[in-house]
């Protein structure tokens, strides 16, 4: 980046390293952060949805919705993350191209599973093998995050169903014998009210997941440790024009500032949230918060 850096043998010290962290490389380890953000951006709203819908079907009185939204949160939170996200980002990945072949190419006549070998038209292959390599990484990505939004939604889906329960039943009777039908009382009573409760959890739910991350490495994804262990090593260093020997320990301590300074900022981001959520709650959060205006 730096003109002085054209020539890295004659360099030493700190314009040795300035060079050194200015790579290309680093500037796409720099991007990964980027790739982790706009993972969490994407996934905790999806899942936050998954687990809406998980917890309403689980709570609904039609009792064949009930059963599937049962047996989504137990099925899902009963499986091993690591196990979960390898079977099924390669299962989805054959199931979109398992029914473009069967849409595109309906004359093949050969079996798609051969063997240990799961084969399909030219046609179907997703992405398609000719597609620049940023359709690549966008399509494996979200995968991913539909992957982190399917697990996490199960997660989500079991705070949820817990919060709708902790709202007090008086209050829907109440709502109902005013007049409210079962769907009024459900968006204006239990679901404006399910958050104070739900919050604590989702809040563990939302650590949880930053921590989550780096399976993204697992899926194939250059993300934050894909980088730090490609950089870190001394093998790969021995290759490139700054050698140096095994820093992966450095590294990786940064990834562990990195992710306590953005769990520190959550904390106070979600800690405002719930004193927001607690003024007018009859809660120990809205007690308190009640007592601190009448002391003001």
């Amino acid at each position: 980046m730096f003109s002085f850096c054209s020539d890295p043998s004659t360099l030493s010290g700190l314009s040795w390293l300035s060079c050194y962290l200015t790579t290309g490389k680093h500037m796409a380890f720099y991007g990964s952060i980027g790739t982790v953000l706009l993972l969490l951006a994407i996934t905790a709203p999806a899942a936050l949805a998954f687990g809406f819908v998980g917890a309403s079907a689980a709570r609904a009185r039609f009792a064949p919705l009930r059963w599937i939204g049962k047996t989504y949160i137990a099925l899902v939170r009963g499986v091993p993350d690591i196990a979960f996200f390898l079977f099924f980002v390669i299962a989805l990945d054959q199931a979109i191209e398992w029914v473009r072949h069967k849409t595109l190419c309906p004359d093949w006549d050969q079996p798609i599973r051969q063997g240990n070998d799961f084969v399909v038209c030219q046609a179907a292959k997703m992405p398609l093998g000719n597609a620049p390599q940023w359709v690549h990484e966008t399509y494996g990505f979200f995968i991913a995050v539909f992957t982190f939004a399917i697990v996490f939604g199960a997660f989500a889906a079991n705070v949820l169903f817990g919060a709708m329960r902790a709202v007090p039943r008086a209050q829907m009777e109440t709502a109902e014998a005013y007049g409210m039908t079962h769907r009024q009382s459900f968006w204006r009573i239990l679901v404006p009210q399910m958050w104070i409760y739900a919050l604590p959890g989702l809040s563990n739910l939302w650590m949880i997941l930053v921590k989550a991350t780096p399976l993204l490495f697992l899926l194939g994804i250059e993300d934050v440790l894909y980088w730090a262990t490609e950089l870190g090593g001394s093998k790969a260093a021995r290759f490139s024009d700054y050698p140096h020997g095994d820093w992966r320990m450095w590294y990786f301590l940064g990834l562990l500032v990195l992710y306590l300074l953005f769990t520190k900022a959550s904390e106070v981001v979600l800690e405002r949230i719930m004193q927001r959520l607690s003024r007018g709650q009859a809660t120990s959060g809205g007690d308190a918060a009640r007592r601190a205006e009448a002391r003001a």
